[in-house]
């Protein structure tokens, strides 16, 4: 999701809830805390608005995203209309903090497509001390279980700047299927840059968490 869906000049709107169909769930009240060996996602907070600027805004984790917010009360901003779309049941976003500490240093968004959250898309930044060092990994196998067991989506997309190396293997890396490139689609610097589609299905998701079954031949002796 390099084009985030937040905006200032939206800060004081709340995306409307969608259709009666929508069913309200415990997460719309507050996130799940998920853990992992390494790392712990939770819910943003507004302390966590200087270590995200000092992290995303750098040249090199700022090239493949649309502007981040330039200042502490910017970001302040966005995590309190992250909250306002999660309450809405239209959005959530995770800081990634690391085992042990509270710092947060990254954020996994998810977002609807439709009415039900069948379908849904996703993006995430680290700050760059980070990349290579497995937390991207671990937070997006504990995203993607999240977003498939509890949000009940069937299909998460993913778009990535063709030129953006890294983002395209991470998202190969976790079993993304490249689908098409959609053309100019990404205006960055006053620049129209091609964009990869990915996805990753519900039932291919499960299909490789399933164990492979063992099977035994029996050699049978002609006399």
């Amino acid at each position: 999701m390099e084009k985030m869906p937040y905006r200032p000049q939206l800060d004081t709107r709340t995306l409307p809830v969608s259709s009666g169909e929508f069913v309200s769930s415990d997460w719309q009240k507050r996130l799940p805390v998920l853990k992992g060996t390494q790392v712990t996602l939770r819910e943003l907070r507004a302390s966590d608005a200087p270590s995200l600027l000092a992290l995303l805004n750098t040249e090199e984790v700022a090239r493949f995203i649309s502007p981040p917010p330039t200042t502490v009360e910017g970001f302040e901003q966005f995590i309190a209309w992250t909250h306002r779309q999660r309450t809405a049941g239209t959005y959530i976003c995770y800081a990634v903090t690391l085992q042990g500490f509270d710092t947060a240093i990254g954020i996994f968004q998810v977002r609807q497509h439709d009415a039900n959250f069948a379908t849904a898309e996703w993006g995430f930044v680290l700050g760059s001390p980070f990349w290579g060092t497995g937390v991207f990994k671990e937070s997006a196998d504990l995203v993607i279980e999240f977003v498939f067991d509890t949000l009940g989506v069937h299909r998460l997309e993913a778009r990535a700047a063709v030129l953006n190396g890294r983002g395209n293997g991470a998202l190969l890396k976790m079993g993304a299927v490249q689908e098409c490139v959609l053309r100019k689609s990404f205006v960055h610097d006053g620049q129209s840059l091609d964009q990869v589609l990915y996805a990753i299905l519900e039932d291919d998701w499960r299909a490789m968490r399933s164990p492979t079954p063992v099977r035994f031949t029996i050699a049978t002796r002609v006399h």
